[in-house]
């Protein structure tokens, strides 16, 4: 009799760490499913984490950069800085009912004096954003701009996509490089903008263009231009999705730009049936 209420009792026992086990795993289980996952990102964003490629947009704020040179941070740049409706504080608007178009990464001599030509043919002004290089290689062209009456902005000395994250330094000496290779074809221009390459903004970035006197140009309609869609989808793109106030981002350099050309043809009888296409003031955004 004792040896079977001892089996009896050591049965009981495996039968309630069973369920008491069985109820703790639960338990468990239930506090990790209301944990956040961190194995993977969240909905919305890419899971590329490979840096930052040509016309990306950083999602998050970045911190300030280490300086390389070991100067530390710079006191009269503020690492916050900027009151745009674009990311970081630059302007993705015209702050009005106009249309802005502008063209990036010139001037390139093939295709350029096109855009210049189809501009002229409809009386619309832009403003070109120049690459410092391209602009000491290529004087005349940032003259015909100028005397065209377009607006001229800064898009850095050789198109750094990286530049944001660099010492603020190191971003304002790239910065006024390029305007001295502007002023070197037209010293009288007023150089109004910069436009981070591949919109790739940082508050530092952003400090020191408006440190030097110019405003963070991004933009609201991209056609994605750069990569070759062809003259129909960059057409579709920008008519489709321009509206009042609206900066449209093309493109007359960095590689072939014939589509771009084409579809600015396409372009221009359409926009300015129904708005008045004008370049960003001279003085800067508002």
């Amino acid at each position: 009799m004792r040896a079977r209420s001892t089996g009896g009792t050591i049965g009981t026992v495996g039968v309630v760490t069973l369920v008491l086990a069985a109820l703790l795993g639960s338990a468990y289980a239930l506090g990790r499913s209301m944990l956040p996952d961190h194995s993977r990102p969240p909905t919305g964003t890419s899971a590329q984490v490979n840096g930052v490629h040509y016309a990306d947009q950083p999602a998050d704020p970045v911190a300030p950069p280490a300086d390389p040179d070991g100067a530390g941070p710079d006191p009269d740049v503020p690492q916050q800085a900027g009151g745009g409706d674009g990311p970081f504080g630059s302007h993705a608007s015209t702050g009005s009912g106009e249309v802005a178009l502008t063209f990036d990464d010139g001037p390139d001599p093939t295709y350029t004096p096109q855009v210049l030509d189809a501009l002229r043919e409809y009386g619309v002004k832009a403003t070109f954003c120049v690459v410092g290089e391209n602009a000491q290689d290529h004087p005349d062209l940032v003259r015909a701009i100028v005397a065209d009456g377009h607006t001229l902005c800064n898009h850095s000395w050789h198109h750094d996509v990286l530049l944001g994250k660099r010492s603020p330094a190191l971003i304002r000496a790239d910065l006024i490089r390029t305007n001295e290779a502007i002023h070197a074809a037209v010293p009288d221009a007023r150089i109004s903008y910069f436009r981070q390459p591949g919109g790739a903004w940082t508050y530092p970035v952003v400090s020191v263009a408006e440190g030097l006197g110019m405003t963070p140009l991004h933009w609201t309609v991209d056609p994605n231009d750069w990569q070759l869609p062809g003259a129909a989808k960059i057409t579709a793109t920008v008519t489709g999705e321009t509206g009042p106030g609206a900066i449209v981002l093309m493109h007359d350099a960095g590689g072939d730009r014939q589509g771009t050309v084409d579809a600015l043809r396409r372009i221009l009888p359409d926009l300015t049936s129904r708005f008045r296409l004008a370049a960003l003031p001279v003085d800067g955004a508002s």
